[in-house]
């Protein structure tokens, strides 16, 4: 019986197009490998229609696999897909070293990136829950029943016992992350009373969002040239030329066929960019495949809640791919994309200015109604200074409001309001709060 080894980075890699040409991302895969600290003893491709039941690769694949881990001594076989535990067992065994799917590829990666308490818990949740499919392939030795006395083996009672030590564990860390949640969306309400927005970066792993957030913030987020450089959320203050402030939030990256165990345990990071008021979808404009990128970031996006957040795409690396700084506008005259280089840095005056223009633009005066018993969402109009004029009877408090559209358009929202349209006229100075 073949016992798993537990190191090992002289790696066989493995990757197939399934169903058609170009499916599986071979640039994107070497790219993880590397990250991962793996070295590539040799590449091993092909296609297949569909994935073969026993070894995914198929019989014959699987044989070459076999012989290529002998010839090169390698000690790890590396699998651009995800496999099934079955599968992951059955290819062991026939190889005779370790298999790492795409899954764990990147659940490997994730581990070593971590860096904050919340980071860790994260990574550690996902792996389990990865890890907690496939228990039985590292209790090979215990699942044979063996006859005798003093021969019997544990069984599957060892199996058990593990799975429910994972079980716990999965729980803790489930109901610590809902701690952390909780300490998120707290924030999140404090800086949605004072009127403070939030900007979420998101995009494509390696396309330059942590450089970009160092270089309107002025801090030092850890940045480098490979996938998944920073893993934990960074929020920063940014002051906006001309008046306001907006929070800055950097995000993990998205990469295609994110595991669905990540997507997971990463959503108290993620509802960052659920929650934020504004997305920066930012593009590496020198990646010839950007736009096949663009619509998985879309996809991740769709995932968890977030395809209607309003964004602001920014096409980064522009001293790369060519062409001036340019902030392009829609129909109705609002800002739609910025072209820069966050390493130049050129063009950052333009996201700026689309930045203020988005969050302070056309103010909105229209009438609201409030309940009387509605006195914490009229105090909040009052802190923002944005009643003009009140009147109150017998069915609640009517106010006249003068508020940028879409700070209007996000009260409305938060209290549950019906957003009247504008009333047409000029009001009054904005009343100080009594």
């Amino acid at each position: 019986m073949f016992e798993r080894p537990r190191a090992g980075r002289r790696a066989v890699l493995v990757s197939l197009d399934i169903g058609a040409p170009g499916t599986a991302g071979h640039g994107e895969f070497s790219e993880l490998v590397v990250s991962a600290g793996a070295e590539a003893a040799v590449w091993i491709g092909g296609s297949r229609r569909s994935p073969d039941p026993r070894y995914f690769v198929g019989g014959g694949k699987a044989a070459e696999i076999r012989d290529a881990v002998a010839e090169h001594a390698a000690d790890l076989v590396v699998v651009n897909h995800p496999l099934s535990p079955s599968q992951e067992r059955n290819l062991e065994r026939l190889a005779g070293a370790r298999v790492l799917d795409r899954t764990g590829l990147i659940l490997d990666i994730f581990a070593q990136r971590a860096r904050s308490f919340e980071g860790k818990l994260q990574v550690e949740l996902a792996q389990l829950r990865h890890l907690s499919t496939r228990l039985v392939r590292g209790w090979s030795h215990l699942e044979r029943q063996k006859g005798g006395i003093g021969l019997r083996g544990p069984g599957e009672t060892q199996l058990e016992t593990d799975r429910r030590l994972i079980g716990k564990r999965i729980q803790r860390l489930t109901a610590r992350l809902e701690r952390v949640g909780r300490q998120r969306e707290q924030g999140r309400r404090a800086r949605r009373q004072a009127s403070v927005p939030t900007v979420a970066l998101v995009g494509y792993t390696n396309a330059g969002k942590s450089t970009l957030f160092n270089a309107l913030t002025g801090s030092g987020a850890y940045t480098a040239d490979q996938l998944f450089a920073t893993l934990d959320p960074t929020l920063r203050r940014v002051e906006l030329d001309g008046g306001g402030a907006v929070v800055l939030a950097d995000t993990v990256g998205f990469i295609r066929d994110l595991p669905p165990d990540l997507v997971a345990a990463f959503r108290a990071t993620l509802e960052e960019t659920l929650e934020a008021d504004l997305l920066l979808h930012v593009v590496d404009a020198a990646d010839p495949n950007h736009r096949e990128r663009m619509q998985e970031v879309d996809a991740v996006l769709r995932e968890i809640g977030a395809a209607g957040v309003p964004r602001l795409t920014v096409y980064n690396k522009i001293d790369l791919a060519g062409g001036a700084p340019v902030l392009a506008r829609d129909g109705q005259g609002l800002p739609e994309s910025v072209r820069l280089s966050a390493t130049a840095p050129s063009g950052l005056d333009l996201l700026r200015q689309g930045l203020l223009e988005y969050f302070q633009g056309e103010i909105v005066h229209a009438r609201l109604r409030l309940p009387l018993a509605a006195t914490r969402a009229r105090a909040r109009l009052f802190d923002l200074g944005a009643v003009c004029s009140e009147s109150v009877d017998e069915n609640g408090w009517l106010l006249e409001v003068a508020l940028p559209r879409r700070v209007y358009a996000s009260f409305c929202r938060e209290e549950g309001l019906e957003a009247e349209p504008p009333v047409g006229r000029q009001l009054a100075a904005p009343m100080h709060a009594q």
